[in-house]
């Protein structure tokens, strides 16, 4: 009995012993398991927050790659995209009301004066008025007492054949006078500039009399304005479809745009008007020495045609009546946001002060092509000395390129920028001269560096000038009489809304 008694005593010290004991760890225990849980929370919290992190940093980082490739693709688009063109499309044919040619025994003889793009339009000039007057035209002869002295014919620059073929419906063509009639007196006629409808109708009265009208010029032959829609859309359908150049231009020029294209995508053609007749001509001599600009001068007063003699150079380039120098153009289309690496081809003859007058161009933009750089001898060898030859390829190349851009608005700008707006108002850049010629000012004396802010100013004098759709401007304010003619915008400028129609229209095959 004593012996279980003091069994029992030692089993409860035990237990009390042991119940001391096990109260430390358990809270040891449960002390130790929150320490854990609180370090596992905290590492998956941080391990959260730094995948959280990590995402959001990833997201920033794409939406800079996104927001740079938008400004990039919109850049891309500012410099190289064709405006938007409101689903406008050519439109040539004839309306309901039009009357074909009838065959007749009258002849229109003719001879095309200035350069190549000159006698471009005033060819399609002379079509509507032979068509007009009801009268068989004779190939015109083309002019080869020009600065060039060409000696080109007719057949050497455009395709005869298609030329009377694809006018049949409109006039007769034919390549000579018949015999019988060669020997008949002829009414030589210098008919009047920017003529109606209704002047060459009076015409006819010259019938009664001759049986041949010998045209000594055909350029401006036609008003730009007012005309029947007929007659407007005749023209277009001899500049863009009738009068197409002869096969081995035609062929070399496509292969030239071919080259250019693969070399460098796309490019841009400049029409480089620095050639020495246009600086005679205008009078512009600025950036030329001295005796450069005495040559010019002793040219011009020799040269019967050109009627004024005393220029002011100054007044000249101030009014924006210059063309653009080599530096000039260089400058500015690195102010438009043209790269370094823009491959540009000169469409041009020989430039006034050779390979040195480039330099500064070529110093902004290396990649400046030639015709003598994309073409072979032997593929030149049938051009050279054929100023009229080589203007067609320009001409070709020129309204193939993704930008066009004319240093001048002569000619050929204005009838390269018609075409591209006739195929689909293609980027063509047109220089505000007068506007440029104050900023380089400015840049020469230091009051603004080439960069950013000029750079948003050459833009911004441009926005409205990449060649988008537009409605053919009129005669400007204030000029009465014929003089408000030479104010118009040229009809092969712009031959929009004749030949140009809209979506609503259903398009032409």
């Amino acid at each position: 009995m004593v012996k279980h008694r003091s069994s029992s005593r030692l089993s409860s010290s035990s237990a009390r012993f042991f119940s001391r004991k096990a109260v430390p760890l358990y809270l040891i225990f449960i002390f130790a398991f929150t320490i854990w849980i609180l370090v596992f929370t905290s590492r998956n919290i941080q391990t959260d927050d730094q995948t959280q992190d990590h995402q959001q940093n990833h997201q920033h980082r794409d939406s800079r790659k996104n927001l740079q490739k938008k400004r990039s693709e919109d850049l891309d688009s500012q410099l190289w995209t064709p405006p938007f063109s409101y689903g406008l499309h050519p439109c040539v044919k004839p309306s309901s009301r039009y009357k074909e040619f009838i065959e007749s025994d009258r002849y229109i003889t003719v001879r095309s004066n200035g350069g190549l793009n000159q006698m471009r339009t005033g060819i399609a000039d002379m079509v509507a008025v032979a068509h007009i007057m009801n009268a068989t035209l004779v190939i015109p002869e083309l002019d080869k007492r020009s600065f060039w002295r060409d000696s080109s014919v007719f057949l050497d620059i455009f395709d005869e054949e298609h030329f009377i073929e694809s006018l049949s419906r409109d006039v007769k063509v034919v390549r000579k006078l018949p015999k019988e009639v060669e020997s008949l007196p002829r009414a030589r006629k210098h008919f009047t500039s920017w003529a109606s409808v209704g002047y060459y109708e009076e015409m006819t009265h010259l019938w009664k009399e001759y049986k041949v009208i010998h045209v000594a010029k055909s350029d401006s032959r036609l008003a730009n304005n007012d005309l029947p829609i007929d007659i407007q859309r005749l023209r277009c359908r001899v500049l863009y479809r009738g009068l197409r150049f002869s096969p081995p231009i035609e062929t070399l020029g496509q292969k030239l745009v071919e080259r250019l294209k693969s070399r460098a995508g796309r490019f841009i053609a400049l029409h480089l008007r620095y050639e020495k007749d246009m600086l005679a001509f205008t009078g512009c001599t600025y950036g030329l020495t001295d005796a450069e600009s005495e040559e010019l001068r002793v040219m011009r007063e020799s040269t019967s045609h050109w009627k004024i003699k005393s220029i002011n150079s100054t007044e000249q380039r101030v009014e924006g009546l210059c063309p653009l120098t080599p530096k000039e153009v260089g400058i500015f289309l690195k102010g438009l946001g043209y790269p370094e690496s823009t491959v540009i081809y000169i469409a041009a003859g020989e430039i006034y002060g050779g390979d040195d007058r480039l330099l500064e161009l070529k110093s902004r933009f290396p990649n400046l092509v030639f015709k003598e750089t994309l073409a072979g001898e032997e593929e030149l060898e049938g051009f050279t000395g054929h100023a009229t030859k080589t203007a067609a390829l320009d001409y070709i190349i020129s309204v193939e390129s993704d930008v066009f851009v004319p240093s001048h608005s002569g000619n050929m700008a204005r009838a390269v920028e018609g075409h591209r707006r006739f195929l689909g108002h293609r980027r063509t850049i047109t220089p505000d001269r007068k506007g440029l010629v104050k900023l380089f000012d400015k840049v020469e004396r230091g009051q603004i560096k080439e960069g950013a802010k000029f750079s948003n100013l050459v833009k911004a004098m441009h926005q409205d000038r990449q060649g988008a759709p537009r409605r053919r401007k009129g005669p400007a304010q204030g000029i009465k009489g014929r003089a408000r003619f030479r104010t118009e915008e040229a009809f092969y400028e712009n031959p929009y809304p004749e030949c140009i129609c809209s979506s609503k229209e259903r398009k032409e095959p």
